[in-house]
């Protein structure tokens, strides 16, 4: 059903910095905003994604130096890639543009006349380590030296890869500067300061007012109990970016204009389209503001940023939704074991559809990580989208253009079944809503399996051969193709090119809003594939393509053994510790296919789920498990198995067969609690 009132909607994603290609990680955060803005869309409402490329500092300055060419051609060169490989992945921006741009220079230089006017921005001097060969004050990253802990050499200026320890750049043993090797020395030099504790209680409102997620705010409150400090947004001439107004040598620091390019690309997008502007960026706005970002960069979004929009008179985001890392094979990504992918390297090797479902099916509302488990990926995709939704489609569309001409029965004989599909999209709606997109999948999948048990249980196949049965066949796969219609619009957000495709067969437009009806006596199009299965040789060679040289290990400081336990069969209590025992509600329990002992459980722990195979099927039945509480290792490393992966382990107690007992928490437990 369409909207009463239509919803005005502005959403962005954060910058990707304008100076190396898209990888996985940033794909994984654009997909999920654009799966969020697309389910806007699909409802009815006005909704916009804009985005831009990060695109000032001093690293871009020195990569333009490094291949002889000006930053703004070095960033011209990456805007274009990420605009391709953004569009590639079926990224759905309304505005794409940088925030070396006039319209940037313009609401930065405003944005700091007005901070300035009203008294919230301070200077004074500060020292800082500085390059005597090229003349330009240096970052911590740009000074390296031996760690002063584990004393291993070539180390950065704020924490040491191989023993883990931070500490200043002056504390490092014989500091070199990375960009010249040159000895730095410290200099003085006047910078600018935004006097953010000016706004402890407006930002602790902020912070309880729900805008943010619960473990993003209370992650912020530490920094406003333990006193907001003044933020520095100056840089010192050499420095590519705007230059602040009336101070010469001195630049807007990176974050700075950052964030005000959501404001920049927005207007740039008004200026071309005749969309109005102002309404967006006005307190007391009916308008919609939604930033999303990844954990790494909450301080700017919720702090820094809603502090500066107070102050210059403009409107602080509606929400801002943080998600978690993204890990490959349960690990940070990796080059040398090629699974730091970029986003053209997989896109070489795999349709981009796989990976916006198994970013969906794995996303959720919280924080955590995002694990891309390859092999799972490839069972979870040829089993959920090629498996069964495709099927339903596959299975029918044979009949009904060999023997119906391509159209639909006039009648619709099952109704009802009909009816429960649609009625199902407000749920589903709700879970898009609410970026529980793992849910929503779900829920389509289970839908998915519904149908293809109507399929097998009619078996069209068998009443082909029956001429007198032809009107029944008409009829079952009309039942089928009206079933795949629904499904395919339920998904639309997440694979637009595949929903393309199911259009042109169906001959007609996948929107949330005229799922009124079933089509009848309705002409279908030609069907063409709409998704193949993953070969996991493509996998491989993907994950090939992504391997480089692997640098030398640095070494890390010997560790004395721990001393051995008196008996093989003891552990220490410090090693019992470490188990993370959790309470978990089985959302869902399905057979696995060939394995005689396996259940397939997804776990829900409040905040996140997994998914586990348990050795339990000669004791429960799959529907008699959900709804239930168990208890799980919930810390256990990903274990790749013959069906599947496994994420965790629940545990039950018994001597085995039918007696095999789950350990089932009391009536007043809930999901995500810690056993003690």
């Amino acid at each position: 059903m369409a909207p009463t009132s239509p919803r005005k909607i502005l959403v962005t994603s954060a910058l990707p910095y304008a100076n190396a290609p898209l990888h996985l990680g940033h794909m994984l955060e654009q997909v999920q905003t654009d799966i969020w803005v697309r389910f806007q869309k699909s409802r009815g409402h006005d909704c916009l994604y804009v985005c831009a490329d990060d695109a000032h500092g001093t690293a871009i300055m020195l990569a333009a130096e490094k291949q002889g060419i000006t930053p703004e051609q070095h960033i011209a060169t990456i805007h274009a890639n990420h605009l391709r490989d953004s569009e590639r992945f079926g990224i759905d921006f309304a505005n794409f543009h940088s925030t070396h741009s006039e319209e940037n220079r313009y609401w930065s230089e405003e944005i700091y006349r007005r901070l300035k006017s009203n008294g919230h921005i301070a200077s004074r001097a500060i020292t800082q380590a500085f390059d005597p060969e090229k003349k330009l004050f240096l970052a911590d990253r740009f000074i390296k030296g031996t760690c002063p802990h584990c004393k291993t050499p070539d180390q950065y200026g704020d924490n040491c890869e191989a023993c883990g320890a931070t500490y200043t750049p002056a504390e490092l043993i014989d500091p070199v500067s990375a960009i010249s090797g040159a000895t730095p020395v410290e200099k003085d030099s006047i910078h600018f300061f935004f006097r953010l504790p000016e706004f402890e209680s407006m930002l602790r409102q902020w912070l309880d007012s729900d805008t943010l997620q619960p473990q993003v705010a209370n992650k912020l409150r530490e920094w406003t109990e333990a006193g907001l400090q003044e933020w520095d947004i100056s840089r010192d001439a050499p420095y590519f970016g705007f230059e602040i107004p009336g101070e010469p040598g001195k630049y807007f620091y990176v974050w700075l204009d950052a964030p005000i390019g959501y404001i920049a690309s927005f207007q740039n997008y008004c200026a071309r389209t005749g969309h109005p502007f102002e309404a967006y960026w006005q307190p007391g706005s009916d308008t919609e503001l939604y930033h999303f970002i990844g954990k790494d960069i909450i301080n700017f979004h919720g702090l820094f940023w809603p502090a500066m929009l107070h102050s210059a008179g403009l409107r602080t985001p509606t929400a801002v939704f943080a998600h978690g890392f993204l890990t490959v094979n349960g690990t940070k990504m990796s080059k040398s074991r090629g699974t730091f992918i970029n986003a053209d390297t997989y896109l070489e090797h795999l349709d981009a559809e796989y990976l916006r479902y198994y970013f969906a099916a794995k996303l959720s509302a919280a924080v955590d990580d995002i694990d891309l488990n390859l092999e799972d990926f490839v069972q979870r995709v040829n089993s959920d989208v090629v498996g069964k939704i495709v099927n339903i489609a596959s299975r029918c569309a044979g009949f009904l253009a060999k023997g119906f001409g391509n159209r639909l029965s006039p009648e619709c004989a099952e109704p009802r079944l009909l009816e429960e599909f649609i009625a199902s999209g407000d749920a589903i709606a709700s879970l898009y809503e609410q970026r529980e997109f793992n849910k929503a999948m779900r829920e389509v999948v289970a839908l998915a399996d519904r149908a293809n048990q109507y399929i097998d249980e009619k078996k069209p196949w068998l009443l082909a051969k029956d001429e007198s049965c032809s009107a029944e066949v008409h009829a079952v796969c009309s039942v089928g193709v009206n079933l795949f219609r629904v499904l395919m619009t339920y998904l639309k957000p997440v694979l637009p090119a595949m929903a393309g495709k199911a259009e042109s067969f169906l001959n007609c437009r996948l929107d949330w809003t005229e799922l009124q009806a079933a089509l009848l006596d309705h002409q279908l199009g030609t069907f063409e594939p709409l998704l193949t299965r993953i070969d996991s040789k493509q996998v491989a060679a993907m994950v090939e393509a992504s391997k480089q040289a692997s640098p030398t290990p640095a070494p890390v400081a010997p560790v004395a053994p721990a001393a051995k336990p008196d008996m093989d069969n003891t552990i220490a209590f410090e090693d019992f510790a470490k188990v993370d025992l959790r309470i978990a509600e089985i959302v869902a329990a399905e057979l696995v296919d060939g394995a005689d002992k396996l259940l397939r459980l997804t776990l829900s722990l409040g905040d996140s789920e997994k998914q586990v195979l348990a050795g339990i099927r000669s004791a429960y039945q799959p529907a008699d498990l959900v709804g239930k509480l168990t208890v799980m290792v919930a810390n256990l490393a990903p274990r790749k198995m013959r069906f599947g992966v496994s994420e965790g382990m629940v545990l039950a107690a018994g001597p085995g067969g039918k007696d095999l007992f789950l350990l089932e928490p009391h009536a007043g437990a809930r999901a995500g609690m810690q056993v003690k």
